[in-house]
């Protein structure tokens, strides 16, 4: 019986980038004679490397360069947190409005993962990525971007990267959550958080600060709770697991808060589970308020108070505005901020 043929995986652009020692983008520009200024030993020696690895430009390149290309490529942290997948429904939605399909990559909260996407999408010659980057290193996004593909980013509002920029003002959502809380007349507020790694993190702990300051209260550190480490399972949500584990120090601090602030809704869910898991009554012994909105925190017993995030809304915003990008109508580089609101639901009392 004879054996089937192995199949040959196809040189691409980053094996000849990694063979030869230089950026993906910089083959990108002398295969494509785009006319960039390439040093002539370099040029010479990718156009070498690339006959030896039997290298040929693909049709979804042609296709791009002829603008038939209808991808845009969307890459988010993680799909267990029900706000993203809503951020997705508002993106997929608006894409196809307009006639364009969508490639979805989950980075599953970890850099490389989220780089190996970028190469991914930039071999398949995407018109435009939507990217809620966890990665602080940008090197990436700007080699694409000098290559012609439009960039927004969602959350981060990275300043060095000019590109399109969905974001929210988190300062606010943690200064109205905790000036609610002082309105229930709670002083002692603890906030739990995921590792201090996202700007959109630190800044709602700003936020946090900044109603005490504005209070002339003292910030105690022991209240702000946050995890070391940041990693996606398959066997649960990062986010709920993580409110568990941190309600557990929480449980252990010597002058035990009357309310907690947590950075989003599901590790909000993680907490309250923790909380009655040890008699702790929510909001009777401890208020609760979480961060986003997403549709279960109306679902769950009590129904929890929250800082409302737009996710669909921000989902369609970044399309359009790469859309609009792409397609001339807007400069790339426009940033949008939406505010947030309070939503009072069960899960905060007043105290005293």
């Amino acid at each position: 019986m004879e054996k089937p043929l192995a199949t040959v995986k196809k040189a691409t652009i980053y094996d000849i980038a990694r063979k030869v020692g230089t950026s993906a983008a910089t083959v990108s520009r002398v295969l494509s004679k785009s006319g960039y200024p390439v040093k002539e030993e370099l040029s010479r020696k990718i156009f070498e490397t690339a006959s030896k690895m039997n290298y040929s430009t693909n049709m979804v390149g042609r296709m791009l360069k002829k603008s038939e290309s209808k991808d845009i490529g969307v890459i988010i942290p993680t799909i267990s947190n029900p706000f993203y997948p809503q951020v997705v429904l508002g993106i997929e939605l608006e894409a196809r409005h307009m006639g364009f399909n969508i490639l979805l990559c989950n980075s599953f909260r970890d850099a490389s993962t989220e780089k190996k996407y970028i190469e991914s999408l930039y071999q398949k010659q995407i018109r435009g990525l939507i990217i809620s980057s966890i990665d602080e290193n940008h090197l990436f996004l700007k080699e694409m971007q000098e290559n012609g593909v439009r960039i927004v980013v969602l959350d981060q509002g990275e300043q060095e990267l000019k590109c399109g920029k969905v974001g929210f003002n988190y300062i606010q959502s943690g200064l109205i959550a905790v000036e609610y809380l002082f309105r229930m007349g709670h002083r002692n507020i603890a906030f739990i958080t995921s590792p201090l790694t996202k700007r959109s993190r630190r800044e709602t702990l700003e936020g946090y600060k900044l109603a005490f300051l504005k209070k002339n209260l003292a910030i105690k550190e022991e209240n702000i709770l946050a995890a070391q480490t940041e990693e996606e399972s398959y066997t649960g949500t990062y986010e709920f697991e993580n409110g568990r584990r941190l309600t557990k120090k929480f449980l252990e601090l010597r002058e035990r808060p009357t309310a907690i602030f947590a950075v989003n809704d599901m590790t909000a869910l993680g907490i309250i589970h923790e909380l009655l898991n040890n008699g702790v009554r929510v909001p009777e012994d401890v208020s609760v308020i979480g961060f986003d909105n997403i549709e279960v925190s109306s679902m769950i017993n009590p129904p929890l108070t929250t800082v409302n995030q737009p996710s669909f809304e921000t989902g369609r915003l970044a399309c359009k505005l790469l859309l609009d990008s792409m397609d001339g109508r807007e400069a790339g580089d426009i940033s949008i901020t939406l505010e947030p609101t309070l939503v009072e639901r069960k899960s905060v009392c007043r105290k005293g």
